[in-house]
């Protein structure tokens, strides 16, 4: 049989290389028989919403963690959701990134307040932050109401305050926040998707 030099190396490495694995006792049948469990075995699956734009897609988040009480869940996985009448599984680049937004440091995760004329923001509860966006409106409702036209017509509209909505959301929701915007008397309301 002719042997090449490059071949003769060969043939020397893998030997050595076996033998030297073997005298350690490792088995590369163990090794390569050895199955691996799914990441995503033991997780718990939840279905939302994508928060980037206005199309709306579905993702399956997958988080680990026992959920018992005072034990937090970490979301390890996320994918697009098949089922999702509007993407049917895929994503978009900004989508297939969202393990690293929920994870940046930068994110926003409480309400926070900045008093006219300050450079600095305040941490504040959120109980805080939706008393002060109700009080708000109110008063500005109270102040800016128009009940009727100069010549007697009832318009009840309050013409300050507008209103943009969220386009990733059901329908039923767009109608109940569409309905309940129109009850105040607002009239400007707009909607993401046209963003």
């Amino acid at each position: 049989m002719q042997v090449t030099r490059r071949q003769f190396f060969k043939f020397c490495a893998g030997g050595l290389g076996g033998s030297s694995v073997a005298m350690l006792g490792f088995s590369a049948g163990e090794a390569l028989a050895e199955v691996r469990s799914f990441k995503l075995t033991r997780t718990t699956e939840v279905r939302n919403t994508c928060p980037y734009c206005s199309v709306g897609c579905g993702l399956i988040m997958s988080s680990l963690g026992d959920r018992a009480k005072n034990a937090k869940s970490t979301i390890i996985h996320i994918e697009g959701d098949a089922d999702h009448p509007v993407n049917r599984g895929t994503l978009c680049p900004k989508g297939a990134g969202l393990l690293d937004f929920i994870y940046s440091p930068n994110r926003l995760k409480y309400p926070e307040y900045r008093a006219p004329g300050s450079n600095e923001w305040t941490r504040i509860s959120w109980d805080d932050a939706f008393s002060r966006i109700a009080r708000l409106m109110k008063n500005d409702r109270d102040k800016n109401f128009v009940a009727k036209t100069a010549d007697g017509l009832t318009v009840n509209r309050w013409l300050t305050t507008g209103f943009l909505a969220a386009s990733a959301a059901s329908n039923e929701t767009g109608y109940l926040t569409n309905k309940m915007l129109r009850s105040l008397g607002m009239i400007a309301l707009d909607n993401q998707a046209r963003v």
